[in-house]
């Protein structure tokens, strides 16, 4: 059975706590809906600071950090030494 659709207008914006609740009983189909509709409401907005509409952000990874993961191992190595 098809989710039940309200279109009616809201007063007050209703608050995370009322919603998170009703959002877990959903089943995963319906919650990978929301979540596309929620992105794609985003996406249409016009000021997302700091993104831009349509332009591509390239995050970086710790994959092929080889100095990074020593330098962390490194200072775990040295926390545990001095916490034991």
């Amino acid at each position: 059975m098809p989710p039940t659709v309200r279109t009616e207008t809201l007063e007050q914006p209703i608050s995370l706590t009322r919603i998170v609740p009703a959002v877990h009983m959903l089943p995963a189909l319906d919650k990978l809906r929301l979540i596309r509709i929620l992105a794609e409401e985003l996406e249409a907005a016009k000021e997302i600071w700091p993104f831009e509409s349509g332009k591509t952000y390239y995050l970086p990874t710790p994959y092929s950090s080889f100095g990074a993961a020593a330098i962390l191992a490194e200072a775990m190595t040295t926390y545990q030494e001095e916490n034991h």
